[in-house]
């Protein structure tokens, strides 16, 4: 592990949820020098008092981190950890380096857009279509969230890869962890489904750390 504060990472995860997206930061960053903890969502293990106790919001990802000074927290938020591993680990060269730079607040908002707008509507088609009981999901709210990603999401994110092999240009960046992420549970529900995705997903497909996580 490169960065010196740092003593050891603990990932609590289950897979096909945006825990992935943390694993694949790891694996991008560090390699496999990090414990997995699975958490089997289907079981309720995140109910668990014990887990509860590390992670309120009963959720996954949760990434544990030891400093080497004996500190230690738990993060939460799998934007986050992704943005604060590419940080924390700069020598993997996933993020443009902090600064008054149009390159950094470029990166920064299509991380973030992936970690809130984008992912929003995809949850709510989701939540709508297969999480929540009959009585309780509405037809309408799935199928307005599905016409808002193909009017507004991808047309910005299909301009961006007409542009570059990735969403902020040719180099791959921590953002596509996010974004590609979601391309893929996009596809899943039909979505993002011009070529111009596929070809995009088959480059990420082709990154060893993707294919560990």
């Amino acid at each position: 592990m490169n960065a010196g504060a740092i003593r050891s990472l603990k990932l609590y995860h289950c897979p096909a949820t945006r825990s992935a997206r943390a694993r694949w930061a790891l694996h991008e960053t560090i390699g496999d020098a990090f414990e997995i903890v699975p958490v089997d969502l289907y079981a309720g293990e995140q109910y668990r008092r014990s887990y509860v106790a590390r992670n309120p919001n009963h959720n996954v990802p949760l990434l544990e981190v030891e400093f080497d000074d004996g500190e230690a927290m738990n993060m939460t938020e799998s934007a986050a950890i992704v943005s604060w591993l590419a940080d924390a680990f700069p020598e993997a060269r996933l993020a443009p380096p902090p600064g008054p730079t149009a390159r950094r607040a470029d990166y920064c908002r299509i991380l973030q857009f992936g970690a809130s707008p984008m992912d929003m509507m995809l949850w709510q088609i989701r939540v709508h279509e297969h999480l929540l009981a009959d009585g309780v999901r509405d037809e309408k709210t799935a199928a307005r969230y599905r016409a808002k990603f193909r009017a507004e999401i991808e047309p910005q994110l299909a301009a961006r890869l007409e542009k570059g092999a990735f969403v902020c240009g040719d180099e791959f960046t921590a953002a596509d962890i996010v974004i590609g992420h979601n391309v893929g549970w996009a596809r899943a529900y039909d979505l993002c489904s011009d070529g111009i995705f596929s070809q995009y997903q088959r480059r990420l497909a082709a990154r060893p750390a993707f294919r560990k996580a």
